[in-house]
């Protein structure tokens, strides 16, 4: 299964690809974008062309799963992935995926985050048949965390990482946040009916 083009009220998620990349390098050139990723620091062309090629692997690791740009009236506001766990302590790569998304800053406190987190939890739930979805943040970072408890998500653990080059904030650690299927499910089934 390849990865498909997603919708939201909103949003138009299509895969991450070439065409793409100038977008990417605009996000992660914004150092306030980047505040709580990496070294806390706006990355170089360079490193995001690398980074690029990354994000477009993922796709191939396990099926209908990757990066999406979202788009807004035909205008980029950001990316979503929906990728396999890559440390041991996030558990199996079977049935779960890790949640994440980026925005332009301009188009923060819009609620675009949270709707397509959202759709992305919804495809990998209904259309991936996926048993569980995790989301990781530094512990300061307020805005994502309020994002991962809108979408339904559930503080899980806090706990500490080897950074090389530590940010400020990292001394109080990284949360995970996540959701399962049957939680996911109940959710859906207690939603008022709007119409």
């Amino acid at each position: 299964m390849s990865q498909a083009i997603l919708r939201s009220d909103r949003i138009k998620l299509v895969p991450l690809s070439d065409e793409h990349l100038e977008h990417e390098i605009e996000l992660d050139a914004d150092p306030e974008v980047m505040r709580y990723l990496g070294n806390g620091c706006a990355r170089t062309r360079e490193e995001v062309e690398a980074l690029h090629r990354q994000r477009l692997a993922v796709a191939s690791r396990v099926a209908g799963l990757g990066f999406w740009a979202g788009f807004v009236d035909g205008q980029f506001v950001g990316w979503w992935i929906l990728e396999p766990p890559e440390r041991a302590d996030q558990g199996p790569v079977e049935g779960q995926a890790e949640l994440g998304y980026r925005l332009l800053r301009r188009h923060w406190r819009r609620g675009l985050a949270s709707e397509g987190a959202r759709e992305l939890v919804r495809h990998g739930f209904e259309d991936l048949r996926l048993t569980r979805v995790f989301a990781e943040t530094m512990a300061v970072n307020a805005a994502s965390r309020a994002t991962m408890a809108a979408i339904g998500m559930q503080h899980v653990r806090t706990f500490h990482m080897d950074w090389d080059d530590p940010i400020p904030g990292s001394d109080l650690g990284e949360v995970e946040y996540a959701i399962t299927r049957a939680q996911w499910i109940s959710s859906q089934a207690t939603k008022p009916v709007t119409g």
